[in-house]
């Protein structure tokens, strides 16, 4: 969906403009100038999922009782259990799906 919205957007862009980003697209990562653009070293103050949400999914799913009342008990940083829950199942997809 996002394609298709970037793509109406770009048709949207006068043709110079177009031509511009197709050539900027087509330039290989060494080649492309990002010295007004300073690296930032301090990450202290970033936040995460600010800019990005993963699309969520309603489910209803069983769950045995004893573990919903552990991620209950042991929310972190005031978030909810299911927040937790989630992460949980995300890290565990990422450590079996493997490289």
């Amino acid at each position: 969906m996002r394609e298709r919205l970037m793509k109406k957007e770009m048709n949207e862009l006068p043709p110079e403009a177009q031509a511009r980003i197709r050539a900027l697209e087509a330039l290989p990562e060494d080649q492309i100038d990002t010295s007004d653009a300073p690296e930032i070293l301090d990450w202290s103050d970033a936040r995460r999922g600010v800019f990005y949400r993963p699309v969520k999914q309603q489910i209803t799913l069983r769950i045995d009782a004893d573990i919903i009342a552990w991620f209950k008990t042991h929310t972190r940083d005031g978030r909810g259990y299911q927040t937790d829950i989630n992460g949980a199942l995300r890290e565990h997809v990422q450590r079996t799906s493997g490289p």
